[in-house]
């Protein structure tokens, strides 16, 4: 079985040539890194996590693309885990898959022996993954940097404290002694003013930067921040076991397109 895409023509170009182009152009925006990564290498590996951005390409892309360049200069995981807010509450409150994934690009492999060992509060439950598009616009890029490359979808619907400590506990367990790469799939401020976005955004993004995951959760509570993968981002925080993080790039949709009301995005990398 393969999970067939979800958003391809929607979220981004439904052939290859068009999405390969595409994921280009977002490098080379001027929102972007303004290059194309550097093949993979064999770098200092020192990135194990990052947040990045989950909106249709044109908007988000280019911010999600620092993220990805960044881990072409790091050189690339074994493997990477894609954790995602589950928009459409269909299936287990926190899903993993062993369905293999399908682009246009073509089939990204599920890295099953990590998803067999993944216990507790994270179920194998392929009706979560089969509409949410938070973990399936991750994967051009991941293909774009490594055609072999493999992943763990989780999908969480269930985004308490609690919850995030349960992810990131039994996301720890299977991913011993494995290198692996961490990604929370989230968009920030939804369909507000940019300087309230920038306000609001500003306030978690710090305790993002912190690494503080109970911060994240109590921000996101306490300023109503419209931010849809804060559990995603704390399971990130927990389990990747870094030290230090960075704001790559922090943009909104009114930078792309002129508007009132705008979804804003950041690209956050966690280092060893």
């Amino acid at each position: 079985m393969v999970r067939q895409a979800a958003v391809a023509g929607q979220f981004y170009a439904s052939r290859s040539s068009s999405l390969r182009a595409e994921v280009e152009r977002c490098f080379l925006s001027p929102l972007g890194p303004g290059k194309l990564p550097p093949h993979p290498i064999d770098g200092p590996r020192k990135i194990v996590g990052a947040m990045v951005p989950h909106a249709g390409l044109v908007y988000s892309g280019p911010v999600a693309a620092h993220a990805y360049c960044a881990l072409a200069k790091d050189g690339m995981p074994d493997t990477f885990v894609v954790i995602g807010p589950n928009h459409h509450g269909v299936g287990k409150g926190v899903a993993t898959t062993d369905e293999d994934f399908e682009t246009p690009m073509g089939t990204v492999q599920v890295d099953k022996g990590i998803v067999s060992k993944l216990k507790g509060v994270v179920e194998l439950d392929r009706t979560a993954h089969l509409y949410e598009h938070s973990i399936e616009v991750q994967l051009p890029f991941l293909q774009y940097l490594d055609p072999k490359a493999t992943f763990v979808p989780i999908a969480m619907a269930y985004q308490d404290y609690e919850t995030a400590v349960e992810v990131a506990r039994s996301l720890r367990g299977a991913i011993e002694g494995r290198d692996v790469v961490i990604l929370a799939s989230s968009d920030m401020s939804h369909y507000v003013s940019p300087h309230q976005a920038k306000v609001d955004d500003t306030k978690v993004i710090d305790k993002i930067l912190d690494l503080d995951a109970k911060g994240i959760y109590d921000a996101v509570q306490r300023y109503q921040v419209s931010m849809c993968g804060y559990g995603p981002t704390m399971a990130m925080v927990m389990a990747c076991g870094g030290k230090s993080a960075k704001l790559l790039k922090y943009a909104n949709s009114g930078d792309v397109q002129t508007m009132d009301r705008v979804v804003a995005y950041a690209s956050i990398a966690v280092y060893r």
